[in-house]
């Protein structure tokens, strides 16, 4: 039988549940106030199964750019796939948007993250360093940016 996944958009109801994803997922997790102040300003989606919160995904809109501020996985369900599926769902919510590109930074150590951004047409442009606290101090991330203009410019013309 099928898995049953749905995204929908995330409502202040599900931010026990994004907390508590966050808090497991990452030394440094986004606090509940980060993610009360994204529900008014950014789009936040929930990944479920069930009724049961699996992931979530932040994107955020600036004229033709996408931004991916934050994705996230439960720590129990990740290995199946599922990081890819919100990834692809954020990439075609901003096709869907007309965006141009789409830029996100990634921890230098996250090299699983790193992976799945190349497979999807994402390429390292710049670095920041000591970006990112870490229990030893700092880290650098990796931005990158993914060109989506040749498929937009395709349904356009």
């Amino acid at each position: 039988m099928p898995e049953l996944l749905s995204i929908r958009p995330m409502v202040r109801d599900d931010l026990e549940a994004v907390v508590a994803i966050e808090r497991r997922a990452f030394s440094h997790p986004w606090s509940r106030k980060l993610y009360e102040d994204a529900l008014s300003s950014y789009q936040c989606h929930v990944l479920e199964q069930q009724g049961r919160h699996l992931g979530h995904v932040v994107m955020q809109y600036i004229f033709d750019e996408a931004h991916l501020l934050n994705i996230v996985v439960a720590v129990e369900q990740q290995g199946r796939g599922l990081g890819r599926r919100l990834l692809e769902f954020a990439l075609e919510q901003a096709r869907q948007r007309s965006s141009v590109s789409c830029f996100l930074e990634v921890r230098e150590s996250n090299r699983a993250a790193y992976a799945l951004y190349e497979r999807y047409g994402f390429n390292e442009i710049d670095r920041r360093r000591n970006y990112y606290p870490t229990t030893e101090g700092h880290e650098d991330a990796l931005v990158m940016v993914c060109t989506l203009a040749d498929e937009w410019m395709l349904i356009q013309g």
